[in-house]
This record gives C-alpha cells, structure tokens and sequence, in this order.
C-alpha cells in the first residue's frame, strides 16, 4: 500500500475527507520514517492531483485538497509547486479544473497567509516554479475559453504573487535565465495579458536582459530564432527543435536497450555518448535543457514500460546512464574544454527539475517493486540510488545531494562496493572471492549483484576477464563455472549494458573449438563442464539474436554456425572417417552396453558429439521400429541423455525429435514417447525446457487442433508437459507463446513496417515515448521500399501542424541512426535515390498538395543533412569509427544533391529545395557547396 493507492481507494470508497487525513497519518506513522516531511507532503498533493484527470473537478477531491492544506498536511508551498507541475500533463488540460485548483492556492495564501515558496527557499528552485507557473499562463492561453471559469485570470494572479518574491537572480546561470527569459518573451509577444501581470512580467524580463548581458542576450536571441521557426514554410530550412521534445531521445534510449550487444548498443560506451554529442549539437539545447531531457526521457521510459523490460531500464537508469554522462561530458569537453562548470550547474539544474515530478517519479518506484514481485515500496528510491551513482560518477557533488534527498547523507544500507572497501580489496577482487565457491552460495550473491546496478560494471569487468584468462589457458573448471553462473541466471542481459557479449561468445566458441578431454583426469567432470559452456552459448544466441554468426575477439574469427545445425540428422551411409568411427563407437556404448567408459570420451571431439548426438537417438529410435532393437534398450541409452554428462546435446535432440514427429503426423508412438521422456525427466535442465519450449507448445496445439489419430491418449502427457513448461517459461511468457499460437500474427508480415511507423507516430502524439526496430523493418523489405512508406506516412500526418515536429524527428532517427554492418545506410539511398523520384512525383500533384510536399521535402533534407554532419563530428570527438558512418561523408552527400537538383533545375520542387538550401545561413555555414544552388 502507498499514498496513493490510500488517497484513490478512500476517494472511490466515498470516504469524507478528515477520515482520509486520519487514515494517512496512520499510514505515514508506520511507513514513512525515513522520508523527509517534504516527501510525505509531496506524495499526498500528488496522490489527489493524479485523481483529477479521472475525474475532473470533482467535489470531493477539492475537499481532500482543502482539508489537507487547513490542516497542515500539505504546505502551501508544496502544493503550488506540485500542482503547476501536474498542470504540465496534458491529461490534466481542463481550463475549469485547473481554475478551481489556483482557486484553492489563492483562497489558501489570502485567508492563512502562508508563502506561496517556502521562505528559506533557493533561488533556483523560486524560479524553476516560476517557470512552472509561466508555462501554465501559456496553457491557460490555449485552452477555450469558459465563461464559468477564468483560469487566464487565477493563473495570472498567481503568477503575479510568485514574482514578488523577488529571488536573487544573481545565483542563477545565464543559461537559466536565458530559459526564463524565452518563455517571459513568448509571453509578452504572443498573447493579450492582464495589464497588472504585463507590468511584472516586463519587469522580470528587464532583470533577466540585464543578469544576461547584451552579448548573451543577441546570442540567445538567435538561437531562439533558429529554435522557434516552424519545420515547414518559415525561415530557416533547418527546423526547430522544442526545448520539450522527449521523441528523439526516446529513440535513441530504446535503441541503446534493444541493440546494446551490438556496435551501436549500450555496450559500447564511447558511440553512446557520441550519439548523445551529436543530438546535443544538432537540437541547439543549452546544457539545461539537454540534461533536463536526458534524465527525464529516461525516468518517464521506465515509467511507461512493461513488467518485462522494467527491471533493464532500472539497470539502465542507475548502472549505466552516469557512465554515458561522464563520457559525454569528456566529448563535449574535448570540443569545448570551458564548457565542464556549465555541465556541472546544468545536472543541478536538471535534477531541480526532474525531481519535482514526483508524479513520474513514484510510477517508477511502483512499476519497480511491482516487476520484482514486493508489495512495498523498494527500500531505495529510484532516485537514491541514482544519486548515489551520479556522487560515484563526479556528477553531483555529495552536499547538493544532500539538498535533493535529506536521507541520502544518514543511508548506510550496505553495498557489495562498501563491503569491499571495509576489507581493503577492489570490488572485483571481492566479487571473485565470493563467486568460486560451489553450491547455492555463488547464486545467493549473483541476486545481490542484479539488485545492485553499481557494481554491474566491476562485474563486467571481472566477467571478460575470467572469459579471456579460460580461453587463453584452456582452464575448463574456470569456464564451466562462469559459464554456468551465467546461463542459470538473468544477470547477462544486465552485463549486456557494460561489456560486449559476443567477446564472452567469441571466447567461448574458441574454447569449446580447442578442448578435448583426452589427457584431462576426469573426462566426465571435464564434458559436464563443456556442457556448460555449450548451454551458455545456446543461451546467449538465443537471448541476444546476434545479426551475424561471427564472433572475434582479440584477432581471432569464430563462427557459431554449427549450433544452428545441432538438430540435423544424419544416417549412418552420410559418415565417413573419424565421424562414422565415432558415431558406431557411441551408438554402441549408449545403446549396447551397460555404460560409457572414459577411453571414449578421451577419443571424441565435443564438437562431434554434439553434431551426432540427434543422429544417434534417431537412428536408435528407427533400429526399434525395425525390430533390431528391443524398447529397453532404447530407454536406457536414451536415459544417458538426461544426465549432465551429455544432457547439453539435448537442444537438437529435441528438435530433431519434433520435426520428425511432425514430418509423420503424429503418426511415431516411439518418436513422442523418447520426447516425453527425455522433457518430464527431473533433471532435464531447464534451459533446455526454455530453448526448445515454444516448439514443444507448437507441436501440442497442433495435435489439441488435428485431434489424437491413431496415437494412443497415454502417448503424450499433455498436462505434464503443460506443467512443466510453464515452469521453465513462467506463466507470463507460457501465455504469451500459447497466444501467439493460437491468434497468430495479427498483421500481416508484409505491412509490418507501416506498422511500426505508424505505432510510433501515435506513441508521440499520445505524450507516449515511441520507438521503432529499423533493422526488423529491413529485414521484411527493402531499404527503398521502407524509405517509400515513411516518406507516404510523413505526408499523411502533414497536415495536422501539432504532427510534423515529431513526424520530422522520427524520420531524422530513422535515416541519420547508425545502421549495423549488415543494414545499408539509409542516409544515401534516400538522398541518392528516392528524393529524385520524389521530386518527379510530387511535379506531377495538385498544386496544393505539391507545395505542402515540397515544403515537407525541404525540411526532411536539411535536417537529415545537419544531423548527419553533427553525428560525424560527434564521432571523430569520441574517436569512434574512422570510417564514414553511411558510407560517404555528409559533405559528399551534400555535393551529390546539388549535382542531383541541378539536373531537375526546371522542376518547382526541386527548385523550391535548391532555393531553400541555397538561401539559409546555417545550410550555407554547415555545407558551403550549397552556394553553387544559388548562382
């Protein structure tokens, strides 16, 4: 139970509002002893103010609100700052309801005269609710108009009482001011404001030009310029880029997530922070508003994601986004090596900001203990926990923190890295000494480790170089053991963050090539082990869906390819030489005699036998059906299967005994009763249940649907095998394959590129934070046939004006993105091939639709063109990639397009485009070859 789960059951339930207050200090005198009394207060304005977008205006929460301010449950400093940053959502944008709420603050502070910002407040916090205050007056601008209710008026009375506060502005950054002072200029330009509050707000805006100074000013001023053109028709082709876009880093987060294997994933350090570069560089945000984006797309992406992929944003947030900020930093620095005190004022600044949105903030702490199965608040916040590693990190310094979260400086809940220094030893060298023993103790301090997400990168650390150290020396006990802590546990995808996992495959695959047992003591401890490393191969290609079957590590070229064929079925006339010699030698000691002596498997390659172990169970199964064995012994050589000793042969038995189930239709007792067998076996490991789970589902399904035939009812356990599944899968993911099954897709494989480009567009219409599995898309169609279907969506959505900034950043992400070795860049095709045809086709429209079209077209180009050139600059700061990252340099683009729109020069769009291009300052600055457009 929390606050507001209380606040919404007791406002439901019909219960007055001073039973509420009593159920609540009831609840906060057993809960809440470590919160600081600003929390507490938080929590309940927050609890009441979420309500109000269910129920708009409701009576009875304006009661909640009153009550809890007459009685000093909520402060009315608390509640001013929570409810203009609750009248931020646009959930919450009913001009009666938001009047009624500054109705409330108003009463409150005229008839108790209490401040409306607590007194021994900063100065940056009075202005960051200023700002608050000042977005909600340009809310209360657009909304319509009642003739009930005056929110223009009641935002402006309190606005009015918040300037007169008269902060320090000294202690403000001029990058802040700059902020305020944007807003305060929209303000006094765009709208007709009350005649007291334009006074004040002239005023204000005085103060800020002054703390700016007039060189600052001019150069704000022109950035402002540049930030507020609309993306289609005005001024700068570039574009704009709204200080409140979440679309393009939700892009580049969710990438991070679904690809950080890969060269362009979170595993790779350095190209994050260069993406990070290059969108700084090409939104044009101050250092503020960049962070205070950054932190907020992140929080707000684990707010919104399911139960499956919370606990990796956790990881993410804590364990891996200070280590991204920190080499950002150091690349920015590089560029500009004055700029490292802005970035230091700017996270303060961000997390200000960011913490006063406690609404996104407590989701997070609820979707968290939710994903990890409590029923209680974690006991650290999120936002500790991420403190704790920003202090960690340099980022934040311990006595800021301090202002932020009170109870950070008295948390002595002990972690692996406290513990490590206690003993005077690295945090790897701990974790080492802690993971070598056997037994469940190596896997209670595995849980220890996924809970705590700083100490994942020591454990990556310490993770790679066991790998190395094993392969190099060929040390089977050291790669078994690692290896099977691994596939056992969830931890991986958390590593996956800090350390490239197809090193850890590489070297696996280079051991596994040169292992043999045959001077090792114990050959059936030394192949149980390999087994391990098998199984975690298995795992880790399965989990991961690496593009491509190559691994290298340290010069050396693996290939996993054979793993995909372990399922193949060979007769015995298809072997010849040492694999015929070895596959009568096993089908005799597993099947004709009454055990595996050590002499063979001294003798076999592990690599072999996995390659033939299908073989042997298929060809044992159709020597029984022949009559030239008896049932016992099948079932005895197939027993050998469930033991450690070869149970990691067992992913392509399996399957190898599903397909051929199949080929017969169902119509192979034998065939069904060997995989009954060998799945309801206790010790049948569970990552084989996982691995070959979905087939097995498949197979029942099909049977549930074509009915029994001529198979007897016993021959298949439906609900044991049922039962077990759902053990080895979990009952999420059991029901999630069984409908997959069942409904099958719901839209077809052709149009799933629309699909996903229209998911997105409505995810960021619907303050939704979208993303987009380019490579996916790529692999159902072509790249141009891709580049065709964003280009006709990009149309349809052009005309609704609230659409094109995110449609336009969408598109930006999905051309300028890094692409994998195996994806052709996208930049170059576009440019190159489909703009051409795009200018011939849009000739040929209505003259209305064409010149919507060009327009669209021109902003496309030009954003996609700086955006391109940003990210390479970011690269070469980060030292990244020597090569191109689309192949050719976006100057050669550049150089190709003017080639290109010179050959159409008495087309109108491609007139439209060259005039554009040829006339914008920044075009011009960023790719001067564009002047040719011009002569």
């Amino acid at each position: 139970m929390t606050i507001p789960e209380l606040t919404r059951n007791c406002f439901q339930s019909g219960i007055s509002a001073a039973k509420w207050a009593n159920l609540c200090k009831l609840f906060i005198s057993k809960n809440s002893a470590d919160q600081s009394t600003e929390a507490i207060e938080n929590s309940i304005s927050n609890s009441i103010l979420v309500l109000y977008r269910s129920y708009p205006g409701d009576p009875a929460l304006h009661e909640y609100l009153k009550y809890a301010l007459k009685n000093g449950m909520i402060s009315l400093a608390v509640f001013v700052a929570t409810l203009l940053q609750a009248a931020r959502n646009p959930e919450l944008h009913n001009a009666a309801t938001l009047d009624m709420l500054c109705r409330i603050a108003l009463d409150a502070h005229f008839s108790s005269g209490q401040p409306l910002v607590a007194f021994d407040e900063s100065p940056i916090v009075i202005l960051g609710v200023v700002q608050d205050a000042l977005s909600l007056l340009e809310i209360a601008h657009t909304l319509p108009v009642s003739h009930f209710h005056q929110l223009t008026t009641s935002s402006s009375e309190l606005l009015i009482l918040l300037l007169s506060y008269n902060p320090d502005m000294t202690q403000i950054s001029i990058s802040q001011a700059a902020v305020h002072y944007q807003t305060t200029n929209d303000l006094l330009l765009n709208f007709q404001l009350l005649p007291g509050l334009k006074e004040v707000l002239e005023h204000f805006e005085r103060q800020l030009r002054k703390l700016m100074g007039d060189d600052a000013k001019l150069a704000r001023e022109a950035q402002m310029m540049h930030t507020m053109q609309l993306t289609i028709g005005r001024g700068d082709v570039v574009g704009s880029s709204s200080n409140t876009d979440l679309v393009s880093l939700s892009l580049i987060f969710h990438t991070f997530i679904t690809y950080r294997t890969g060269d362009f994933g979170a595993g790779n350090l350095q190209y994050c922070a260069a993406l990070l570069v290059g969108l700084f560089r090409w939104t044009s945000w101050s250092p503020i508003v960049f962070y205070t984006q950054t932190l907020l797309c992140a929080f707000v992406c684990l707010s919104q994601s399911s139960t499956i992929t919370t606990t990796m944003w956790k990881t993410f947030i804590v364990g891996r986004l200070p280590q991204i900020l920190v080499a950002f930093e150091k690349c920015v620095n590089t560029e500009n090596p004055n700029s490292e005190s802005d970035w230091k004022h700017a996270m303060q600044n961000a997390l200000f900001t960011i913490l006063r949105r406690t609404d996104v903030l407590s989701l997070c702490d609820t979707i968290i203990s939710q994903a990890e199965g409590n029923s209680s608040p974690p006991s650290q916040s999120l936002v500790r926990c991420f403190l704790k590693e920003l202090i960690v990190h340099g980022l934040l310094e311990q006595r800021l923190a301090a202002t932020f979260d009170q109870g950070i400086i008295n948390d002595n809940t002990p972690t692996l890295k406290s513990e490590a220094q206690e003993v005077g030893i690295t945090l790897e060298t701990y974790l080492e000494a802690k993971l070598s023993g056997e037994g469940d103790e190596p896997r209670m301090w595995l849980g220890r480790i996924r809970r705590e997400p700083g100490s994942h990168a020591a454990f990556g650390d310490f993770v790679k170089q066991r790998f190395a150290n094993a392969a190099n020396q060929l040390d089977i006990d050291a790669m078994g053991h690692i290896c099977k802590l691994l596939y056992h546990d969830q931890l991986l995808d958390a590593l996956s963050l800090h350390i490239k996992i197809s090193e850890l495959v590489a070297h696996a695959l280079q051991f596994f090539e040169l292992y043999t047992c045959e001077t090792v003591g114990d050959p059936q401890t030394a192949l149980s082990h390999i087994g391990d490393v098998v199984m975690f191969l298995q795992s880790t290609l399965a989990r991961f869906n690496f593009q491509s079957n190559i691994f290298s590590v340290d010069g050396k070229t693996m290939s996993s390819e054979f793993l995909k064929s372990t399922a193949e079925v060979y007769s015995s006339s298809s072997l010849t030489g040492g694999d015929l010699t070895t596959f009568n030698a096993w089908l005799k000691a597993l099947f004709e005699s009454e055990g595996i002596e050590d002499a063979i498997l001294r003798s076999t390659q592990p690599k072999t036998l996995l390659r033939i172990a299908a073989s042997l169970v298929l060809h044992a199964i159709g020597l029984t059906i022949e009559g030239k064995m008896n049932m016992d012994a099948l079932r005895n050589g197939v027993m050998y299967f469930s033991d450690p000793l070869l149970d990691w042969t067992l992913v392509g038995v399996i399957k190898a005994l599903l397909q051929e189930i199949h080929q017969k239709r169902f119509n192979a007792p034998i065939h069904l009763e060997v995989l009954q067998t060998l799945l309801l076996s206790p010790s049948c490991p569970r990552l084989v249940l996982t691995l070959c789970g979905p087939l097995v589902m498949s197979l029942l399904a099909n049977r549930a649907r074509k009915g029994s035939g001529s198979v007897a009812p016993a021959a298949l356990n439906n609900e044991d095998l049922q039962r077990v599944l759902t053990t080895a899968l979990g009952v999420r993911e059991e029901a999630r394959i069984r409908s997959a099954i069942t409904m099958g897709s719901r839209v077809p494989w052709q149009e799933y590129p629309r699909q996903a480009i229209q998911t997105a567009l409505n995810m960021a219409r619907t303050n939704k934070l979208p993303s987009i599995d380019v490579e996916r898309c790529l692999k159902v169609i072509s790249p141009s046939q891709f580049l065709q279907i964003l280009w006709s969506e990009l149309v349809a959505v052009a005309t609704v004006p609230s659409e094109i900034e995110h449609s336009r950043r969408l598109a930006v992400f999905i051309l300028t993105a890094p692409r994998p070795p195996i994806t052709p860049p996208l930049l170059p095709i576009f440019l190159h091939n489909i703009v051409p045809s795009l200018i011939i086709y849009i000739d040929s429209q209505p003259e209305q639709t064409m010149t919507m079209s060009a327009e669209l077209l021109v902003a496309l180009v030009s954003s996609v063109l700086t955006a391109a050139m940003h990210l390479e600059l970011a690269m070469q700061s980060a030292s990244v990639t020597p090569q191109p990252l689309f192949g050719q340099t976006s100057s050669a683009m550049a150089r190709r397009l003017v080639a290109d729109l010179r050959l159409l020069k008495f087309s109108y769009t491609s007139s439209t485009l060259a005039q554009r291009l040829s006339s914008s300052q920044s075009s011009l600055a960023n790719f001067p070859v564009f002047m040719e457009l011009g002569t």
